[in-house]
């Protein structure tokens, strides 16, 4: 368990990131930070050429972290808006990747 918070409170939030978010690995770079949390569970996928939609479950802790690194992303990225929303928990959620 992390520092930030209860680990048995878990949330979900769909989170819709837009700006110079495509062809900079952002989908890569999305997946590979949420391997730095175990249980941390979802997707991440292109819109368009200018949005990248994720879905991020997990403990709430984990997915505020995660929320707050999708508000810049990679370092080649720049994002310009990002929405968030609360979604309902996943139960067959096994893994975070990539969805084309």
């Amino acid at each position: 368990m992390g520092a930030s918070g209860d680990s048995s409170t878990l949330s979900a939030r769909r989170v819709v990131v837009s700006g110079r978010v495509t062809g900079v690995a952002f989908r890569w770079h999305t997946r590979h930070k949420a391997g730095d949390y175990d249980d941390l569970r979802g997707w991440v996928r292109n819109l368009d050429r200018r949005t990248v939609e994720c879905v991020v479950q997990g403990e709430t802790w984990m997915v505020a972290e995660m929320v707050a690194w999708l508000r810049h992303g990679p370092p080649a990225a720049r994002v310009t808006a990002i929405q968030v929303s609360v979604c309902p928990v996943d139960p067959s959620l096994a893994s975070f990747r990539i969805d084309y």
